[in-house]
């Protein structure tokens, strides 16, 4: 059976069919106490490097650019690990990627979700 994986913002209440808590952000999130963020792993390695987080902005209109280098980050030695122990993850556990971005669907965390359940 094929393990759910799904995101959502760290700042929201956790749920018991939350599974494996994982927040995928490079910076911890803002006015959030690490005690109530009920996280089983910060995975700050599988973020998008600080240059391409820079670059993107979160401008809705260059998402498809920062999703396609992404997934190209993704592949580098800087992020190969951790995007193979977050593979792992979804493998054997429910999973809930979490970000603290306002905008959750044009986020690493939806790029990341896609990713996996695609290579599965």
């Amino acid at each position: 059976m094929a393990k759910q994986i799904t995101y959502r913002r760290v700042y929201e209440e956790t749920a018991p069919k939350d599974g494996k808590r994982v927040l995928v952000d490079r910076v911890w999130p803002r006015g959030m106490r690490k005690e109530d963020a009920h996280l089983d792993e910060w995975l700050r390695d599988v973020a998008p490097s600080s240059e391409l987080r820079k670059w993107y902005g979160h401008e809705p209109s260059r998402f498809t650019e920062f999703r396609h280098r992404y997934l190209a980050e993704l592949r580098d030695a800087g992020h190969r690990e951790a995007a193979e122990h977050l593979r792992d993850l979804a493998a054997h556990d429910k999973l809930m990627l979490l970000t603290a971005t306002k905008d959750v669907d044009h986020s690493q965390a939806a790029v990341l979700a896609e990713w996996l359940n695609k290579s599965r």
